[in-house]
């Protein structure tokens, strides 16, 4: 094809770069500086591409680069393998155990079931008095805490006090070891075990369903929590934005409390983490709705989040959907009800999930275009992103985060090796990015260190460096829900926590 018949669109876009060709090729070999130039300017359009290096940032990224090449010509590159069996490299692994040091930011998705390690859950709360277990008819299983034995369930029978039961065998191990089964994903042979997307997307849902029973606890609600913050905590994490679905709260007697009682429940127990951990900025909720509920229960739980929101103005955050989107109805069916904030006059903030799915060209692909056209703060997952020029232009604009989850796309069958997850073009092109870990606790990957390593190492490839690292930290703040006044204090305590992380890891 000659030059003169290339779309005109094409032709704008390559003319920089037809011209430089010209001017070489009547020269022979292309000019060596002019080479360079263009590699600096591709390498500037990266995430942390425009980042200015201090001298000990620059000594500590030489360092990490060595690491992060010795790990690439290893005989075993943990982003090319399911997490699940890559997750002992990745343990011991130098680059992993200097970011579990480096100060991340927030952790801006996370599910509420899958806030706390599964063994806490087993080993601590399965322990307490009035614990009740059952197992269903496909094998996966439900608790209850309850001051008698409750009520038998048509597809869960009998019930069992666990505390009885484990009186009886003596040896608890097994049990234990296979309660945490139930309420994770993790296997040795991930491959064999999910097949398909349909078959993990079921352990998936069986395993939060089982989680429900004891976090939805009272005074499990509270403990899980700020076990929660602690583990944040401990990796280096410095705010909180939880998706919840705010109900399912009980007591020994069966009697339940409504959203606004868990909605205190949050406030309470960030506002005493904080007071001990000075460090720590917060924790703020999402308020979830399943995204298989009818439109008129959706009109209801969106007025409902608009009161919670007037009633709770610290802690609650927005609205999302949840529920697999492949399966689930697209955002465009709920438009009624997802424009009533506009049609009343009042401000609901939508974090919105989007494009979770590969399935190109479907309806559902086309939410990642209805977030922002209901104007979402950020885009969860925008795994289909990459297919929407126009949708990324729009997010860049509006200033629309996607909030990437490595290791959950890998786990849910979306990608098999990270180094081909569409993130990638992202990052290269410096569209705002965040890292979070959705659901840590199902996949054995507490904290953000997991979910860091595998974007790093993976996703960015050796074009990412210090630099990367630096600006999706600093991303995971700008882009949170926070009021500008908290943000700037959010920075400023971060960026003071990076400069010790810098000044003790350089040499």
């Amino acid at each position: 094809m000659l030059v003169s018949q290339l779309p005109g669109s094409l032709l704008i876009a390559l003319l920089p770069v037809l011209l430089l060709c010209w001017a070489d090729l009547c020269h022979g070999i292309p000019d060596r500086h002019k080479r360079d130039i263009l590699k600096q300017q591709e390498a500037s359009r990266q995430i942390g591409g425009r980042v200015l290096l201090t001298e000990k940032e620059r000594q500590l990224n030489t360092q990490l680069q060595k690491l992060k090449e010795q790990e690439m010509a290893g005989p075993q590159f943990p982003p090319a393998m399911h997490f699940f069996k890559a997750r002992p490299l990745i343990q011991r692994s130098p680059v992993f155990n200097l970011l579990r040091k480096m100060p991340k930011g927030a952790a801006l998705h996370i599910h509420s079931l899958s806030l706390v390690d599964v063994e806490w859950l087993v080993k601590n709360v399965t322990y307490r008095p009035h614990c009740y277990m059952c197992v269903t008819e496909d094998g996966s299983v439900r608790f209850r805490f309850s001051s008698r034995q409750p009520r038998c369930h048509l597809q869960c029978f009998p019930w069992v006090l666990l505390e009885t039961l484990r009186r009886k065998l003596g040896n608890t191990s097994d049990l234990d070891d296979s309660l945490m089964r139930k309420l994770t994903l993790f296997t040795a042979d991930p491959e064999a075990a999910y097949s398909s997307q349909d078959v993990v997307w079921q352990r998936f849902e069986q395993a939060f369903a089982a989680a429900s029973g004891l976090v939805g606890y009272a005074p499990v609600f509270k403990d899980y929590f700020y076990q929660g913050l602690q583990q944040l905590h401990a990796d280096n994490i410095m705010y909180l934005e939880l998706r919840s679905g705010l109900s399912g709260a009980y007591e020994l007697d069966g009697s339940t409390h409504d959203r606004a009682w868990c909605l205190q429940a949050y406030q309470d127990v960030t506002r005493q983490f904080v007071f001990r951990h000075p460090g720590f900025l917060g924790a703020r909720i999402i308020f979830t709705v399943h995204r298989s509920q009818t439109i008129s229960t959706m009109k209801e739980r969106v007025k409902e989040a608009i009161d919670l929101q007037k009633a709770f103005p610290e802690v609650m955050a927005g609205f999302d959907l949840v529920g697999r989107e492949d399966s689930g109805r697209p955002l465009w069916y709920f438009r009624e009800a997802l424009s009533l904030p506009a049609d009343l006059g009042v401000t609901l903030p939508y974090f919105f999930h989007a494009g979770e799915t590969n399935q190109e060209g479907t309806e559902v692909d086309g939410n990642v275009l209805d977030a922002l056209l209901f104007n979402t703060s950020r885009i969860g997952h925008g795994f289909a992103m990459a297919h929407h020029p126009l949708a990324k232009e729009l997010s860049r604009k509006m200033g629309v985060a996607v909030e990437v989850c490595p290791i959950s796309n890998q786990v849910l069958k979306l990608v098999s090796d990270l180094r081909n997850h569409p993130a990638s073009t992202l990052m290269s092109e410096g569209h705002p990015l965040v890292i979070s870990s959705d659901d840590p606790a199902l996949f054995g990957a507490a904290g953000l260190s997991y979910d860091f390593y595998e974007a790093f190492m993976g996703i960015g490839g050796m074009s990412s460096h210090l630099g990367t690292l630096k600006d999706l930290a600093y991303n995971s703040l700008w882009y949170s829900s926070l009021s500008p006044q908290l943000k700037e204090k959010a920075l400023k305590i971060w960026s003071t926590k990076w400069d010790e992380f810098i000044s003790q890891n350089s040499q």
